[in-house]
Formats: C-alpha cells, sequence, structure tokens
C-alpha cells in the first residue's frame, strides 16, 4: 500500500491534508480517486491507514480509518557518517541504508576525499538527499524520515563520536577486531527495552589515513573490519548496518 510522510500539522483529528509534490503523485501517478487507501505518517508519532475523500489541484483530503502502531524501527539507531564519493554514490548510500535501518546521516570531508565540496551548492545538495531519504523511507515502510546533515569537516565529526553509544570505525587495514566481534557483545549487553545509538563511519574511495584512525581511536572510536574482502566505498555502510541489525535480531528474520 503506497505511504505517504506529512507534517504533524498536516494530522488533524479526522482527516489528513497531503499536498505539494505527493498530492500530484496521487492524482497523476497512482491515478488515486475516492475511496482508495493509503497509508499516511508524521514521521514522529502518528501513523494511521486512511481513504482519498476529496482530489484537488495540488492537494488531497484523506479520512482517518484506523490509527496504526509505529513498529518499523529497529531498536539500535545507527547513523552512517560517510566522507563524501564521488559522483552520486552519497545518493546511493543515502537510499540503501534507508531500506536497511539507518536513522540519520552525516556527510563528512576527510583527508582522502577526492569530490570537490562546493558550499554553494549545498542547500540544493541536501534538498536532494533528504527527498531521496524520504522516498527511500515511504519505499520501505519506515515510521519516520531519517534525518541528513549538512556536512561537517574531520574535526567536527570527531567532535560529534561522545554523542553515541559506539562508534565502529570502519578500517579496511584493521586486521585484528572485526565488526561482529565488536557489535555482537555490544548489542547483547542492552537490556530488551532499551536502544542504542551507535554510528558507522566510513572513508572516501581511497580509504582512511593511519593518522585519521589513530585520531579516531583517541576521540572514542573502535576501529574495525569488515571482512576479507575490500568493499567499495558505498558498499561498506550497507553492509555494516545489515550485520549491527542482524546481531540485534531485526535482520533476517520476522
Amino acid at each position: 500500500m503506497q505511504r505517504y510522510f506529512v507534517t504533524p500539522e498536516q494530522f488533524n483529528d479526522s482527516t489528513v491534508r497531503i499536498d505539494g509534490e505527493d498530492a500530484r503523485h496521487i492524482a497523476k501517478v497512482m491515478r488515486g480517486k475516492a475511496g482508495d487507501k493509503l497509508i499516511v505518517s508524521d514521521g514522529i508519532s502518528r501513523e494511521a491507514l486512511v481513504e482519498i475523500a476529496i482530489i484537488e489541484i495540488g492537494e488531497v483530503t484523506v479520512n482517518i480509518l484506523e490509527a496504526l502502531e509505529m513498529t518499523h524501527e529497529p531498536r539500535v539507531k545507527i547513523t552512517v557518517a560517510q566522507s563524501l564519493p564521488k559522483a552520486d554514490k552519497m545518493e546511493t548510500v543515502i537510499q540503501k541504508c534507508t531500506e536497511i535501518g539507518a536513522v540519520s546521516f552525516i556527510p563528512f570531508l576527510s583527508e582522502r576525499t577526492i569530490v570537490q565540496y562546493d558550499e554553494r551548492k549545498e542547500s540544493k545538495r541536501l534538498e536532494r538527499w533528504r527527498k531521496i531519504c524520504k522516498e527511500a523511507a515511504e519505499q520501505a515502510h519506515r515510521n519516520i524520515v531519517p534525518e541528513v546533515s549538512a556536512p561537517l569537516t574531520w574535526k567536527k565529526l570527531l567532535q560529534s563520536f561522545g554523542e553515541f553509544d559506539a562508534v565502529y570505525f570502519c578500517y579496511e587495514k584493521e586486521e585484528g577486531m572485526q565488526l561482529r566481534s565488536a557489535a555482537a557483545p555490544w548489542v547483547s549487553a542492552l537490556s530488551p527495552k532499551s536502544s542504542g545509538k551507535v554510528m558507522i563511519v566510513v572513508g572516501p574511495e581511497g580509504g582512511f589515513s593511519p593518522e585519521e584512525c589513530l585520531g579516531a581511536e583517541e576521540a572514542g572510536a573502535l576501529s574495525v573490519g569488515l571482512g576479507r574482502r575490500i568493499l567499495r566505498c558505498e558498499t561498506a555502510g550497507m553492509v555494516a548496518a545489515a550485520c549491527i541489525l542482524y546481531e540485534s535480531g531485526e535482520m533476517g528474520g520476522a
């Protein structure tokens, strides 16, 4: 069933107003008509099965049929910090990791970042990333739309490590600790009803320098490997997120 995210202000007691691109999508792409059923969510605390009542230009009004429980979010809250990769790879990271279950994304600049970052284009790029994130969340039937932050400097990223319960620094030269060995006991130590905040740090095409690895460890991260094969930068975050959610029992089963 098609799902749409709206703002809390668009929710009323018995109806929901859908406007903008979503209204156009319902009218023009889905060829919706009165009586068609949808799911709407405010991405925070309310989600409902609804039925289309009125379709007008630029606005669709739906009647609430049933309040739904928001049960599609993983207990472990994963943030993917990705050094800006070339071309449209960041879009791939955001789209796929949203489907997997990440709750936020932090792009950042590191020593070997190749892409030429242009602050003047930041607002347009952020707007596109957030649009991709919303569409992926709708497709994956998420209850929330993950947050996408503006790119951080390396120094600012290190300073943010203290906000997380665990930070895993994905390092292709790490031959000791592997992600599974680090994440499994951490997840097991969580009480059944508590969530944990974890950050996955992934480098650019050229990886991280030894100095960056040392700096990350001094800031509180744990350097981990992702197995015996070298993954592309746009693949590493997906694999790491899937590994952690598998260990927490939220992938590979009901």
